[in-house]
């Protein structure tokens, strides 16, 4: 992989922080088509499912509204986390129809649209879990995140070391895991009107899937 695809690399991408070349993905056509069948199946083990509730318990305000970003069948949020809504916003909506933790959902692709569906400062926290390596346009989309978020609100965004590959950024492909966390934290920092960016190896000791976040809170400028 090129200079191009570190996440240090200048600055002519049209979202200001990465080449074009870095966004570029092995298969372009369109991500509705690639989703239309629901694969209701988890992406990372019980063990990281667990270290991610136990993040979510930790960062998300309780009884508040949140927006499960790049939403599927489940959110892992703990079953006794109590939250007032569950907005799900993805590409299958029979995936997200069988998700128990949603209470409203809407089909969208952030690829084609980055710009969310919603008014501003609708939510109390966001999360989006083990997909940001498939956003083609992620300073433009954690902009909009903090639009919909209220002062103060986190968003957590996790990640492991999975992936359809063929769907997966360059930048996201060319990188290790560590350099991931980097990455993540660079987009919540160039995105701007985030602070207390955090990024952390919240992997389980159990030998099983590795887990990493990043999260951060909407400014209140």
């Amino acid at each position: 992989m090129t200079s191009d695809a570190s996440p240090h690399a200048g600055h002519e991408a049209g979202d200001g922080l990465l080449s074009s070349a870095a966004y570029a993905r092995d298969d372009e056509s369109s991500d509705d088509h690639f989703y239309v069948a629901p694969r209701k199946v988890v992406h990372i083990d019980d063990g990281a499912i667990a270290a991610l509730g136990r993040l979510y318990s930790e960062v998300l305000p309780t009884g508040g509204r949140l927006l499960d970003l790049m939403s599927s069948w489940r959110s892992h949020l703990p079953e006794s986390f109590h939250a007032r809504d569950v907005v799900g916003l993805g590409l299958n909506a029979e995936e997200m129809s069988d998700n128990p933790r949603l209470t409203h959902h809407s089909v969208h692709d952030l690829n084609r649209d980055p710009r969310l569906p919603f008014g501003n400062e609708e939510f109390d926290g966001a999360m989006c879990a083990v997909s940001i390596q498939y956003v083609t346009h992620p300073l433009l989309v954690l902009r909009e995140v903090r639009r919909v978020l209220r002062p103060g609100a986190p968003f957590v965004v996790s990640f492991s070391n999975r992936c359809f590959p063929t769907k997966a950024v360059a930048v996201w492909l060319g990188t290790t895991d560590s350099q991931h966390l980097t990455l993540v934290r660079t987009y919540f920092e160039a995105a701007g009107g985030w602070i207390d960016t955090t990024a952390e190896d919240r992997s389980p000791d159990d030998g099983g899937d590795p887990l990493y976040a990043v999260w951060a809170h909407a400014s209140s400028g």
